[in-house]
């Protein structure tokens, strides 16, 4: 729904899919993984406020309410989105798609943003997915403070190296270890091949713009993923 670092857009059929009626995202991001599977029970918790409040606004609007947005592409490279009429949820939406795969919405049209001329098509893809969120559940919270319920946890918190570009990165790896061994359910964790707080298992090779990560992979349950690689381009 918006552009944002760490997405996994590019990757979400990559992971095992959710054995359970009920999906918790306790690092919600933009929650590609509910996304794909936006018809079961949600439940989003962020300690991030803008993206929480990014949330809910999409939440509340109509199909009306996006497609009526200002064009990043026709308001051009610079642009000053404060400078518009916009309430806050308006304007965290479109500062995020503004700066593209930041970890904060940005409220100068970045470059990239504004040569993108399919913006009217973006927002009609968004209008037409709008009614799979009307359901979820989404909080501003801890993940520590999330009571430990029988479900498909699907967990990608601030990576343990490359993490620090998000506002909400303080994570004590060694309890952040324990507290997702021991969730009832199945427990799905994103990483990459770098960590160590976990035995991580490589997943898919991803070519970024500067440099090439592999991600990677734990989960209490099996996967297909030991042996199994892929290259893939990531942008977002």
């Amino acid at each position: 729904m918006f552009s944002y670092y760490g997405s996994k857009s590019k990757i979400v059929n990559y992971y095992p899919p959710p054995k359970h009626k009920k999906i918790i995202e306790p690092f919600a991001g933009s929650a590609r993984y509910s996304l794909k599977y936006f018809d079961r029970d949600i439940l989003l918790i962020d300690k991030y406020g803008a993206v929480i409040k990014c949330w809910k606004w999409l939440q509340s609007c109509s199909k009306n309410d996006i497609l009526n947005l200002p064009d990043l592409y026709k308001l051009g490279k610079g642009f000053d989105l404060k400078t518009l009429n916009l309430s806050e949820g308006e304007l965290l939406f479109l500062g995020f798609n503004a700066a593209v795969s930041s970890t904060t919405p940005r409220f100068k049209i970045s470059i990239f943003a504004a040569e993108q001329g399919g913006m009217q098509t973006y927002f009609k893809r968004v209008a037409d997915n709008i009614w799979k969120i009307k359901h979820w559940d989404i909080q501003l919270g801890n993940y520590e403070n999330i009571p430990n319920e029988e479900a498909t946890w699907f967990i990608d918190p601030p990576y343990q190296f490359g993490g620090h570009a998000y506002v909400e990165n303080k994570i004590n790896y060694t309890e952040l270890k324990e507290w997702c061994k021991g969730r009832n359910g199945q427990t799905i964790v994103c990483e990459n091949t770098k960590a160590d707080w976990l035995p991580f298992k490589p997943m898919t090779e991803l070519e970024g713009s500067m440099f090439r990560t592999t991600e990677a992979i734990w989960s209490n349950h099996i996967t297909n993923y030991d042996d199994i690689q892929s290259t893939i381009n990531f942008y977002d």
